[in-house]
C-alpha cells in the first residue's frame, strides 16, 4: 500500500524561505536604488549589496531561529503542564479528552471509550495532538526554520545583486526598480 503525500510537514521552513527570499529581493533592491542614486560608480553599489547580503542573511537566519525557539519553548511548556495535570487530575482530564471528541462529533459514550483507550496508550501524547495541537508533523525546527530562512534571503538578494553588477549606472535606479517588481 502506497502512502499518500502530504505537504503540511514543510509549512515551517517553506514559509520561512519565502519570506526570506521576498525580504532578500527588496532589502538588495533598496540598498542598491539608495546607494545607486548617490553614486556615479559601480564600486559602492555592488560592495553595499554584498554587504547588505551579508548583514541580511544573517539577521533573517538569527531572527527565525529565536522566533521558532520561542514557539518550540512555549510548546514544551504546554507539554510539561499537561503532563503535570495528568499526573494530578487524570480523571479531568479524561473527561476534558472525552469533551474534545463529543466536540468533533463523536457520542459521549463512544468519545468516553476513545478517551480511555487513547489515555491506555499514550495520556500525553492524545491531549497533545487533540488538546493543544501539537503533533510531529508541525513540530518547530529553529535550526531548519533559520537555515531555510537565511539561504532563501541571498537567493532573493542575489537577484538585485545581478542587476546590479550588468545594468548601466547612469540607469541603475530605474533598472532596479523594473527587475524587482519582475523578482
Amino acid at each position: 500500500m502506497e502512502l499518500e503525500k502530504h505537504y503540511t510537514n514543510r509549512t515551517g521552513w517553506l514559509r520561512a524561505a519565502v519570506l526570506g527570499a521576498n525580504d532578500g529581493i527588496i532589502s538588495t533592491t533598496s540598498l542598491v536604488i539608495g546607494i545607486a542614486a548617490a553614486s556615479d560608480t559601480r564600486n559602492p553599489i555592488l560592495l553595499a549589496a554584498l554587504a547588505g547580503l551579508v548583514a541580511g542573511s544573517l539577521s533573517m537566519a538569527a531572527g527565525e531561529y529565536v522566533s521558532v525557539s520561542s514557539q518550540s519553548d512555549i510548546e514544551k511548556a504546554d507539554l510539561e503542564r499537561e503532563k503535570m495535570e495528568l499526573e494530578t487530575m487524570p480523571e479531568v482530564e479524561l473527561k476534558e479528552l472525552a469533551k474534545i471528541y463529543v466536540t468533533q462529533g463523536l457520542d459521549e459514550d463512544l468519545a468516553m471509550q476513545v478517551a480511555i483507550q487513547l489515555t491506555e496508550k499514550d495520556a500525553l501524547a492524545a491531549h497533545a495532538r487533540d488538546e493543544l495541537g501539537i503533533n510531529e508533523i508541525t513540530q518547530p525546527k529553529p535550526l531548519q526554520a533559520a537555515l531555510a530562512s537565511g539561504a532563501s534571503f541571498i537567493t532573493g538578494g542575489i537577484l538585485p545583486f545581478l542587476v546590479a553588477f550588468f545594468a548601466p549606472i547612469k540607469s541603475m535606479v530605474f533598472y532596479q526598480y523594473g527587475f524587482a517588481i519582475v523578482f
